[in-house]
C-alpha cells in the first residue's frame, strides 16, 4: 500500500499547480478524508470544503439526493453516491469531488449489503466514477480502508 500522506501531498501539489479545487461529501468516513487533506500544509489552496452528511435527511437537504433514490436504492448505493457527488460539487463549485457512503459496522449490514460495503465516487471535470467496494475488519478499519481507497483512486485519476 502506498503512503497515504505522501499521495495526499502530491494531489494537493498538483491541484495547486493546476489551480483546481476539490471538495468532499462523506457519510461512513465521517470527515476522515477531509482530515487527511487538512493535515497537509497547503490544503487551503485547493480544498473548498467538506460536508459530513450522515443522515438521509441531510443527504437530501444539503446535497439534493432525491428521496426516491434514498427510498428505493438506499443511502449505500451507486445512485446515492452519484447524487452526492453532483450535489457537493454544485454546492461548492469545485473542480473535483469525492463522495463516500457505506456500512462501517458493526451493525447496519444486511444480506445484500453486508458490513464493509462502501460506495466511493470521484468526479472530475471530465468524468464521474463510482466504485463498489467491500472492505473487511472492524469499524475503524473499514473507515480507514475507505479513505485510503478514495485517495489512491484520485491519485491514479490525476495520472501520476
Amino acid at each position: 500500500m502506498k503512503n497515504i500522506r505522501n499521495l495526499t501531498e502530491k494531489i494537493i501539489e498538483k491541484l495547486t499547480l493546476e489551480q483546481q479545487t476539490i471538495t468532499f461529501a462523506e457519510s461512513c468516513t465521517g470527515g476522515r478524508i477531509a482530515a487527511e487533506f487538512t493535515a497537509v500544509s497547503g490544503a487551503s489552496n485547493v480544498l473548498h470544503g467538506s460536508v459530513v452528511t450522515y443522515s438521509n435527511e441531510i443527504k437530501h437537504q444539503w446535497l439534493g439526493v432525491s428521496l426516491e433514490t434514498l427510498e428505493t436504492q438506499g443511502a449505500v448505493s451507486r445512485r446515492c453516491v452519484e447524487e452526492m457527488l453532483d450535489g457537493v460539487q454544485k454546492l461548492t463549485d469545485s473542480n473535483y469531488a469525492i463522495a463516500v457512503s457505506g456500512i462501517a459496522g458493526p451493525t447496519g449490514g444486511t444480506e445484500f449489503k453486508p458490513v464493509g460495503t462502501v460506495y466511493i465516487g470521484i468526479k472530475t471535470p471530465f468524468s464521474k466514477e463510482v466504485f463498489h467496494c467491500h472492505f473487511n475488519g472492524n469499524r475503524e478499519q473499514v473507515q480507514e480502508q475507505s479513505v485510503v481507497f478514495a485517495v489512491e483512486q484520485l491519485y491514479d485519476i490525476l495520472n501520476f
